[in-house]
């Protein structure tokens, strides 16, 4: 049984999040923005192929791992938050939103959070908040994710629609995005396909889309589009590129050794690892990184 909670002594998460599962490519997990520091230490929980939890208003964070052990089980969503909520004395203070990975999913707000508060759970996603402007809010989150695109551009417009809904009432601080895959993770050794937090910024949602186009350039695979043959007009450019960063370059027709050797200590140098390939190829996006800085 939990404690009674200091409502004077400990801040309300107050916030706004989305919890969503994309089945045809595996990916789950969570987006959230609040007036509260580094909201993403708090209310996210995520596990590749099992679910998703968002606990928030005044959050009990063993809702978290503990939803994700009943999904795991087998129970639903909605069975899961009733056993969270069974015991817990402050039930009426807490807000929760889970989604599994087969896309059932189950929102609850106790009655003693603080208005506006509520959620809309439906088909692959729950949408909830509290101290909210508006039910717009919500609606907003809705919404985003119901749009097309990959899950992270659907959370991050999910987020964006609900504060241009008047969002949090108190304002911005926070935001969090944590999406897990089977093998998404570093390397493939995890399932920590996308975890980034903004833990305190005047503008936290627009910062959380700058770092996702930042995961993407340095964790993405080429794909085959964005290979650009090293020949001509290109090949001269990168030399350029390359020798106003420092670096030597050769100066053959062709993409000699040199130039090679010096291009992969490049990519090394600025994390591009995984874009790096032994052909006399180039990857667009590094291309324009290189251009851009």
């Amino acid at each position: 049984m939990s404690r009674t909670p200091k409502r004077n002594q400990v801040p309300a998460v107050a916030t706004f999040s989305i919890v969503a599962v994309d089945t045809a490519t595996g990916e789950i997990g969570v987006g959230v923005q609040s007036k509260f520091l580094a909201v993403g230490s708090v209310v996210p929980w995520v596990k590749a192929g099992v679910g998703a939890i968002a606990t928030q208003s005044w959050a009990n964070t063993t809702y978290g791992p503990r939803a994700l052990e009943l999904l795991e089980r087998g129970m639903h969503p909605s069975a899961v938050i009733d056993e969270l909520i069974r015991d817990d004395a402050d039930s009426a203070a807490r807000q929760v939103g889970i989604v599994d990975a087969k896309g059932q999913s189950a929102t609850y707000t106790g009655s003693g959070c603080f208005a506006y508060a509520g959620g809309i759970a439906g088909v692959g996603f729950a949408a909830q908040g509290n101290i909210l402007a508006s039910a717009a809010v919500v609606e907003g989150l809705v919404k985003g994710i119901q749009s097309e695109g990959a899950l992270a551009d659907r959370m991050i417009r999910a987020l964006s629609l609900a504060q241009a809904a008047g969002g949090d009432k108190r304002g911005m601080q926070s935001a969090a995005l944590y999406i897990a895959k089977e093998g998404g993770g570093y390397g493939g050794f995890n399932d920590r396909f996308i975890d980034l937090r903004v833990d305190d910024h005047a503008d936290p949602i627009h910062e959380l889309d700058r770092l996702l186009h930042l995961q993407r350039l340095y964790f993405g695979r080429t794909q085959p589009e964005d290979v650009i043959p090293l020949t001509g007009g290109t090949l001269d450019e990168v030399r350029d590129l390359l020798r106003q960063k420092g670096y030597e370059a050769g100066s053959s027709s062709d993409y000699d050794e040199t130039t090679k050797s010096q291009l992969q200590q490049y990519f090394l140098t600025e994390n591009f690892d995984d874009r790096w390939t032994e052909d006399a190829t180039i990857d667009r996006l590094v291309l324009e990184y290189m251009r851009k800085h």
